[in-house]
């Protein structure tokens, strides 16, 4: 079930029903794989803005391998043609980007009701340090929501990681960039 979910907001409700058990109980067994260290529960990120946040935390499966196991994707195809490979990706580049920083940073997500969202929010505390746009595909663009979140968090630097090699501009102060290069060339300056 949390294979299907990967990716999107826990919502306890919705799984214990599936499960026949109650959401507390849902939490609970969410928790022990925590634990296990074979699911992540991404915090929102919790800014004192004038807006109504969703503050759920998202779920994903630590490692790509065990999530294509657990949905039956046994070939890059198939994965190419499922609708979690963009989800697949994002979770991938969330663990390297943890793993990297090794406990010197942490992430959030960010996003509100109306739809203004931003996958990762890199920070040390409540110093946000940047904005992380993840995109699957060699022509990443970006939606009107992104704008306005990173407007909502004061506007600082941004990076769309991409499944591709090259580095350059997308607009005034958001820059599409590898993960590789993300992680020799800018996390450590974090």
């Amino acid at each position: 079930m949390l294979a299907h979910h990967h990716g999107q907001s826990w919502n306890a409700h919705e799984l214990a029903s599936s499960f026949g058990v109650t959401p507390p109980t849902a939490t609970h067994y969410r928790s022990i794989l925590e634990q296990m260290f074979l699911v992540r529960a991404l915090p929102a990120w919790h800014a004192n803005l004038k807006k109504r946040l969703v503050k759920s935390p998202r779920v994903y499966i630590r490692d790509s391998g065990i999530l294509h196991s657990l949905l039956g994707l046994s070939s890059l195809d198939a994965l190419l043609a499922h609708p979690v490979a963009g989800k697949s990706w994002e979770g991938f580049v969330l663990e390297q980007l943890l793993e990297t920083a090794r406990g010197r940073l942490e992430a959030s997500y960010f996003r509100t009701h109306a739809g203004a969202e931003i996958d990762l929010v890199i920070h040390r505390g409540r110093k946000i340090l940047a904005l992380v746009e993840v995109k699957m595909g060699l022509k990443p663009s970006l939606s009107r929501g992104f704008y306005e979140a990173r407007k909502d968090l004061g506007l600082p630097k941004a990076w769309v990681i991409y499944n591709g090699g090259e580095r350059y501009p997308l607009g005034s102060g958001v820059e599409v960039i590898g993960l590789d290069q993300f992680l020799i060339d800018i996390l450590p300056k974090l």
